[in-house]
């Protein structure tokens, strides 16, 4: 796979992220050495080992039953909130119009 700084930018494109061009260069070094160490990992013979689902498959997992309780009361829920209006938690705007 060819890696070299168009393909930084059309990433960055993508991801609607903005980079210097030293950052830039940085990341095309960054991203030929990730490719160089996954074409190592093409060179490990795998025939014959099976596929690892679980890191440990000898245990399994434990839950707990699902229990109906009893909901909070808006003032309990709203007791350590760090910002609040009435029976609100305030947070800050994520989305921002153009």
């Amino acid at each position: 796979m060819k890696i070299d700084k168009s393909t930084v930018e059309r990433l960055a494109k993508l991801s609607k992220l903005e980079f210097s061009d030293e950052e830039k260069s940085e990341m095309v070094e960054d991203f030929k050495k990730m490719v160089g160490f996954v074409d190592t990992l093409k060179e490990v013979d795998t025939e014959g080992v099976k596929p690892l689902i679980y890191v440990n498959e000898d245990i399994t997992n434990i839950l707990r039953e699902d229990e109906i309780g009893g909901m909070l009361s808006s003032e309990d829920a709203l007791k350590n909130a760090p910002d609040k209006d009435s029976s609100y938690i305030k947070v800050p705007k994520v989305v921002k119009k153009n």
